[in-house]
């Protein structure tokens, strides 16, 4: 059985989380430049077995797919092109990054390492990840 990814998209930075191979519970793996997504990815691939990649769904309140959607599409286009035959699913990250900074300050996180928004995406990233372990429990 192989981990599964999740790529918290943005425009400067994507926060990337992995589960264990028993796909248990996700960890933060790192946060890359959103233009080094794709060549991290393929080299993450190359390394680690990966059945699935899930991508945050930026979602407005109404759950409508939200302005950033028009970044995230060419680049997750041109990913599933580059990593296929591994699927690409994208699920529901809304109030992932409130919930991170929650997590943050939950944790004793001090408040200048919690303005370090690399940390919140890569700890969105696990977020979203876990979720989607549940959900499809």
């Amino acid at each position: 059985m192989g981990r599964l990814l999740s790529i918290d998209f943005g425009r400067k930075r994507c926060g990337i989380a992995v589960t264990d191979p028993l796909r248990i519970i996700a960890n933060g793996l790192t946060t890359v430049a959103t233009g080094t997504l794709i060549t991290y990815i393929k080299e993450y691939l190359s390394r680690e077995t990966v059945d699935k990649i899930i991508v945050g769904l930026p979602t407005t309140m109404r759950g409508e797919p939200s302005d950033s959607m028009r970044y995230l599409t060419p680049v997750i286009n041109r990913l599933k092109k580059e990593i296929a035959p591994t699927p690409v699913e994208f699920f529901d990250e809304r109030f992932t990054s409130v919930l991170a900074h929650r997590a943050m300050i939950d944790g004793g996180m001090k408040k200048m390492d919690r303005r370090n928004k690399e940390i919140v995406d890569e700890i969105s990233a696990s977020i979203i990840l876990n979720d989607y372990i549940q959900y499809k429990g």
